[in-house]
């Protein structure tokens, strides 16, 4: 635990439709839903005061790679929202792999007695919990961030 950045993180599951997000204490003990945002033109902005009103140290954004870890078109739209959303937050953003996470979101809910159309608008959230769990337990478990901070400098890619 010695080397763990202290630190509140929002965590960020960008979708084509919704953008969940998830926020943990600073301490890294524990992952919670805040909002799931819908996918528009006001996205960022929300996301902006989002990040006024919980103080994040950083983003850590879902990196929806393939089974195979090869970019997708989902991909390349998650790096350029987390290029957006630092730009606009002055905020970093740390991009974490998410395979499986909409898909562990998915199968919890299940378990609680949730049906997937009852689901719908709280799915983005627990993915957004299920990532950030990953990233702050993985930093807590290797001493460094569980993903690369995205370049400001790349506009596609």
């Amino acid at each position: 635990m010695s080397d763990f950045r202290r630190g509140v993180r929002l965590g960020i599951d960008v979708g084509k439709a919704r953008v969940g997000v998830a926020r943990c204490d600073p301490d890294g003990m524990l992952a919670v839903p805040v909002e799931t945002v819908p996918r528009d033109e006001q996205s960022i902005a929300r996301l902006v005061t989002l990040a006024d009103e919980y103080e994040p140290m950083e983003f850590v954004v879902g990196l929806p790679i393939n089974m195979r870890g090869e970019d997708t078109e989902s991909t390349a739209d998650a790096r350029r929202f987390a290029r957006e959303l630092s730009r606009a937050s002055g905020r970093p953003a740390i991009l974490v792999d998410e395979r499986l996470s909409t898909v562990t979101a998915h199968a919890a809910l299940r378990s609680s007695g949730r049906t997937q159309r009852g689901s719908r608008g709280i799915v983005d959230q627990v993915a957004a919990v299920v990532l950030l769990q990953h990233a702050i337990d993985t930093e807590k478990r290797t001493g460094n961030p569980a993903g690369p901070e995205v370049s400001l400098d790349e506009e596609s890619a």
